[in-house]
């Protein structure tokens, strides 16, 4: 075993005839075959799961676009005068709802912002 492992690291060779150097060869040859093999597919399964992860940080990106522009709009129109009031009233309920949903859908794991720090307050916001 210990002449074989030898071998294998191209160590004392000179004792092998030619035949016995072409089946350690083979040998060789086969197990870099396997390796080469295992090496690919390993690459090809990161690489899917790379673009899976890609797809969902769009996805998410595109979702807090879309919050973000909606605080926008609601800051736009708190600014507007008192008759703007009713539609302003109209769209906090709408986005009542939609948080309402959004947290009962957070609630059975179906988002994957667990992974985000929980937001901070505004009072605690702190830029340099």
């Amino acid at each position: 075993m210990q002449n074989s492992n030898r071998h294998l690291v191209g160590e004392g060779l000179s004792c092998l005839n030619v035949r016995e150097l072409k089946q350690l060869e083979n040998r060789l040859e086969r197990g870099i075959s396997r390796i080469r093999s295992k090496k690919h597919e390993m690459i090809l399964a990161e690489t899917e799961n790379l673009q899976k992860r890609e797809i969902q940080l769009e996805q998410e990106n595109a979702f807090l676009r879309s919050k973000i522009a909606e605080n926008e709009r609601l800051q736009e129109l708190s600014m507007m005068p008192a008759a703007g009031g009713q539609e302003y009233s109209a769209i906090q309920q709408y986005l009542a709802r939609n948080m309402l949903q959004l947290n009962m859908m957070e609630g059975q794991g179906v988002s994957s912002y667990d992974s985000l720090p929980p937001p901070h307050d505004k009072k605690s916001l702190d830029l340099q």
